[in-house]
């Protein structure tokens, strides 16, 4: 006999699409905190002495990460759209602080490394492009407040 009803299965998963969340916990007297993300590993989040004990990331350096990997994934995921093979990506990033406070970055530099026998730097630029006007959300953030510069190159 067929059940008169279907059950419906709801997914508890977050819609990671329209809200994030996250949290952090205090570890010690000092500002090292543990960070969580449903799903993830912790990380380790601290300050530098005397403030803290320079016992993990600090926000600035979490802040680089995030728009590196924002910058990286949209890259990436054009690139790959136009049939471009990657065999390798680095990206990494320098942050200039201002010297007054708030001692916000001023300025951020991504360096962008990237192994591909058929993208050019035509392609890479477009795709720069895209991620930075529409597809990058932390870019979207900074843009306004803080001077970015890329620099890439291609290896074959």
């Amino acid at each position: 006999m067929k059940p008169f009803f279907k059950k419906k299965i709801m997914n508890t998963e977050p819609d990671k699409s329209k809200e994030l969340t996250a949290s952090i916990s205090l570890l010690n007297d000092k500002l090292h905190f543990k960070g969580k993300v449903d799903g993830n590993q912790p990380i380790s989040i601290d300050y530098t002495p005397p403030l803290g004990d320079n016992l993990g990331y600090t926000s600035l350096e979490l802040l680089l990460l995030s728009l590196s990997s924002c910058v990286g994934s949209a890259m990436l995921t054009f690139l790959r759209k136009m049939q471009k093979t990657i065999t390798a990506c680095d990206i990494s990033a320098k942050g200039t602080r201002r010297e007054e406070h708030p001692t916000c970055f001023k300025t951020i530099a991504l360096y962008i490394n990237l192994s591909s026998p058929d993208t050019t730097s035509e392609d890479l630029n477009k795709v720069l492009k895209l991620s930075e006007e529409t597809y990058c959300p932390v870019w979207a953030m900074l843009k306004g407040n803080v001077e970015i510069s890329v620099i890439h190159s291609i290896n074959s």
